[in-house]
């Protein structure tokens, strides 16, 4: 994806400019980004060296309450277990724009060298472990906590009101293993009435991106990405002597078929037209030495795609396809599918208002990404109210050839890119308020 989004940038960059206009108060907050850019790289960087796993954020949901609070804010705290909400009355009336940041890191030991890398370790689902922000959330919390700044700043001019939600746990829970029963993050937020009282009209978010130059913004109408499902498959057999293998039943043997056939799922079986799909496995355990056939074998895998309806058809074919391998080999086959993610869909009418401001914001510098397979929880708040959720690039142009991948441990953000992210957020809600 990183040659397929740097050839679009830089297609961007020699385009014609869009000709888009700004009223006066999208004007005023793009200029009083500026103000606050270097607040948010320290922000950032403070952040950065104290990272916090899903649900364990507390240094980092204090230091945004106290900064909400220091303007004037009302805040709410231990939402969802550690998120922050804060309201922004404006000065006139309107509608609701809710803005939302995701504030967790994660269990990822850091190697960029920095002078503020993170140090951190931290308890992971019982075990100890590196912690570090290594998917650019701090950047995602200190450009929202500059937008609350920036926009509380021109309030009594606004015909509306802002709603700052600040969420733990979009990588997960770090405090138990999610099974599907005990929601969290987004749909946790939502679950408890996150997106009420006020009522959002509007909700919009960001992630930044290595796989991009700095200040390149992306955006796609529709489906933008995908769903996930956690794939756990048992196969139980009968434990018997290697050198005997008829006088049990192999569970190895249908697990390798089992994973043969799943392949078949989205190549043979799948109607792949309204939307991709992936299946994947990525552990298989099982057995404890070379003579001994054991009695059960256990995989585990993820399940991408971008329509519910695809979602269905692919969970019930993957079950079906472990249960039916398993029993023709004598075995049996345990199934469990956790659906963590729903698909992140941008509204296309929201999206088609909204674009024209991206395009203000960087000009020539916009572009339509494509399909992205990684998830996001910002797809449970588009799922109850129209959304745009947008990608910034932090990546230097002449460092993009060695750009290391979100979640990896060498993964860094340009901080020139987060004046970017200020103004676009500020715009989008300034730009929606005063078109009602």
């Amino acid at each position: 994806m990183r040659k397929t989004l740097l050839g679009l940038a830089l297609a961007c960059t020699t385009a014609a400019p869009a000709m888009v206009t700004g009223t006066p108060l999208t004007d005023k907050v793009m200029e009083g980004a500026k103000s606050v850019h270097e607040k948010a790289i320290e922000w950032r960087h403070d952040i950065h060296e104290h990272p916090e796993l899903g649900n364990q954020e507390h240094r980092t949901a204090e230091l945004i309450a106290d900064h909400l609070r220091s303007l004037g804010m009302q805040v709410q705290t231990d939402v969802g277990t550690t998120g922050v909400v804060a309201v922004l009355e404006g000065g006139k009336p309107g509608p609701v724009v809710g803005l939302r940041a995701d504030m967790d890191a994660l269990p990822v030991r850091e190697q960029t060298g920095l002078p503020y890398a993170s140090e951190v370790k931290q308890d992971y689902q019982g075990e100890e472990s590196w912690v570090m922000h290594a998917c650019g959330h701090d950047a995602h919390v200190a450009i929202l906590m500059a937008v609350a700044e920036n926009l509380t700043s021109v309030k009594d001019e606004l015909p509306g009101t802002v709603k700052f939600i600040f969420q733990p746990a979009e990588e997960g829970p770090s405090d138990y293993v999610y099974k599907g029963e005990q929601h969290f993050g987004g749909r946790l937020l939502v679950d408890e009435g996150v997106l009420k009282n006020p009522d959002v009209d509007a909700i919009f978010g960001l992630h930044v991106t290595s796989k991009a130059p700095t200040g390149i913004i992306s955006y796609r109408s529709g489906p933008t990405m995908a769903s996930s499902s956690d794939l756990y498959i048992t196969v139980n057999g009968e434990q018997t002597h290697g050198a005997q293998p008829w006088d049990g039943i192999d569970p190895v043997v249908a697990s390798a078929q089992i994973v043969n056939g799943l392949q078949t799922i989205v190549s043979r079986k799948t109607n792949i037209m309204p939307a991709p799909a992936v299946v994947t496995i990525g552990t298989i355990d099982g057995g404890s030495r070379h003579n001994i056939i054991p009695d059960k074998v256990e995989m585990s895998g993820t399940i991408r795609t971008f329509d519910d309806d695809v979602q269905k058809q692919v969970n019930e074919q993957v079950r079906q396809t472990a249960e039916h391998t398993a029993h023709a080999h004598g075995a049996e086959a345990e199934v469990t599918i956790v659906d963590n993610y729903a698909t992140t869909v941008n509204d296309p009418e929201l999206t088609a208002q909204m674009v024209p401001t991206l395009k203000k914001v960087a000009p020539q510098r916009v572009f339509e990404a494509p399909l992205v397979t990684a998830s996001e929880d910002f797809s449970y708040y588009t799922r109850e109210v129209p959304g745009l959720f947008f990608f910034l690039g932090v990546t230097p142009m002449d460092k993009m050839k060695d750009a290391a991948p979100n979640h990896s441990p060498h993964f860094l953000v340009d901080d020139q890119a987060l004046v970017t992210g200020i103004q676009a957020l500020s715009a989008l809600t300034t730009d929606y308020l005063t078109s009602e």
